[in-house]
C-alpha cells in the first residue's frame, strides 16, 4: 500500500486489524461467496467470542464491517463490548464475486468435475472465475485507508472475508496477487493487522486465536474465497 498520509500529524503510529469471519454452518458445501442467509455454526460463534477475547484490550476506536451475515455476526460479541462505537458496513470489504457462487463442492469434485465449467478455469492470473485480483485489492486498500484515517493513533477492526484479506496483504508486502489459494495464510477467525504510519502500511502481523477451534479439513476447493 503506497498512498500518502491521511492526516496531518507525522509518524502517528495506527492499527487496523483486518479479522476473517467464523466458521459457516454449511453442511452442503455450497460455494457460498456473496449469497444471503450463510450464517455462523455454533462452532463459528465460538470463534466469534475468541477473537472477542483477543481484542479485549486492543485500543478500537473504529468498527467497520462487510455486510454479510457471517461478517456482521463475527463483529457482534466486538460491538457488544464496545457500545459506544457504531459499526460501519461496509461493501468494500465484502466477499470477491465469484461465477461458482451457488455451486457445491465435495471430494469427488463436484462443480470442478463438470466440463462445462472449466471454461471458468481458463486464466488463473485474472482469475477467470470470478473478480480480478487487482480490483479486490484497490477496494480493500480505500477501506483500510479510510479505517486508518476514522482510527488515527489508535486502533480499527475491520471484519471480511478470506481472499479480500490475504489480497490486502499480499499488496501490503509486495507479495504476487496470484497464489494458490490452499496456501493463504488467513484461517477462520484469524487477526492480520497493519501498523499504519503516515497513511503508508509498514507492517503486517497474523494472530490466530481459535487455531485450536479449527475444524480438519476434508476437502480442497481450488476457489474457495469465504
Amino acid at each position: 500500500m503506497t498512498d500518502g498520509p491521511t492526516n496531518g500529524t507525522a509518524n502517528t503510529r495506527t492499527v487496523v486489524h483486518l479479522l476473517r469471519h467464523g466458521e459457516v454452518f454449511n453442511p452442503d458445501g455450497v460455494l457460498y461467496g456473496r449469497l444471503p442467509d450463510f450464517h455462523l455454526s455454533d462452532l463459528g460463534m465460538q470463534m466469534a467470542d475468541r477473537a472477542a477475547e483477543h481484542l479485549a484490550d486492543a485500543d478500537l476506536v473504529h468498527l467497520r464491517c462487510s455486510p454479510l451475515e457471517r461478517a456482521q455476526e463475527t463483529m457482534a460479541p466486538i460491538a457488544a463490548a464496545h457500545p459506544e462505537l457504531d459499526v460501519v458496513t461496509d461493501g468494500r470489504v465484502i466477499e470477491a464475486s465469484n461465477k461458482f457462487e451457488g455451486k457445491v463442492f465435495s471430494a469427488k469434485g463436484g462443480a470442478l468435475s463438470d466440463p462445462r465449467n472449466w471454461w471458468l478455469l481458463r486464466n488463473p492470473m485474472r482469475p477467470t472465475w470470478g473478480e480480478k485480483y487487482t480490483e479486490i485489492v484497490a477496494r480493500m486498500r480505500a477501506a483500510i485507508r479510510d479505517a486508518a484515517a476514522a482510527a488515527v493513533g489508535h486502533e480499527a477492526l475491520i471484519v471480511s472475508h478470506q481472499l479480500p484479506i490475504w489480497m490486502a496483504r499480499c499488496d501490503a508486502e509486495g507479495r504476487r496477487l496470484v497464489h494458490d489459494p490452499r496456501k493463504r495464510e488467513c484461517t477462520l477467525a484469524s487477526i492480520t493487522s497493519f501498523t499504519v504510519i503516515d497513511g503508508r502500511v509498514t507492517s503486517v502481523s497474523y494472530a490466530e486465536p481459535s487455531r485450536d477451534l479449527l475444524p480438519v479439513k476434508t476437502t480442497k476447493k481450488f476457489v474457495a474465497g469465504a
